[in-house]
């Protein structure tokens, strides 16, 4: 990782979570302007959890001649069940636009293990680098059921990850 992608990740993973929202505010109008209109969300039901992401282009931190495309991706989880639940770890896969694959796992997400009571939400954004225009990541994520203390896996959508100039 350059020095340009370690200023941005931690940008985002050290801002509290409204700040990091204003931030994307431009970036959302950008996306939406350079896409006409066409979001790109993905949303899953999986064990009584929702998970949305939204995926934004971050051409400030991306170096295209030198094959560095940054995106942000902003993930809602919601519990929709009747009991409380911890998210404990995360595993992403990625694959980028030549194939080539990456696995990430580790405790949590953005330094955090979320308890979410049931009808509760959770939001963050994080990022991933590709060193081609277009990728797609997916995964799970560990939960803990608090009252039975089982634990359980719940799938992340797929989502896609591509420059925008490459969706027209």
């Amino acid at each position: 990782m350059n020095v340009c992608k370690d200023s941005w990740l931690r940008k985002f993973s050290e801002l509290p979570l409204q700040k990091a929202e204003e931030l994307l505010t431009l970036a959302d109008f950008l996306i939406i302007f350079n896409q006409d209109n066409k979001r790109q969300m993905v949303s899953k039901i999986s064990e009584g959890i929702e998970i949305s992401v939204e995926t934004f282009y971050q051409p400030d931190y991306s170096n295209p001649v030198s094959g560095e495309f940054m995106f942000a991706y902003r993930i809602n989880i919601e519990n929709q069940n009747g009991f409380p639940v911890k998210l404990h770890r995360r595993h992403w896969f990625i694959v980028d636009g030549s194939g080539s694959h990456r696995e990430v796992e580790g405790e949590g997400v953005v330094g955090v293990q979320p308890v979410l009571q049931p009808g509760e939400k959770y939001q963050y954004v994080s990022g991933c680098n590709l060193r081609t225009e277009m990728g797609k990541m997916y995964g799970t994520y560990s939960m803990e059921n608090l009252n039975s203390k089982v634990l359980f896996e719940v799938n992340i959508p797929m989502f896609e990850m591509i420059v925008p100039f490459k969706m027209n």
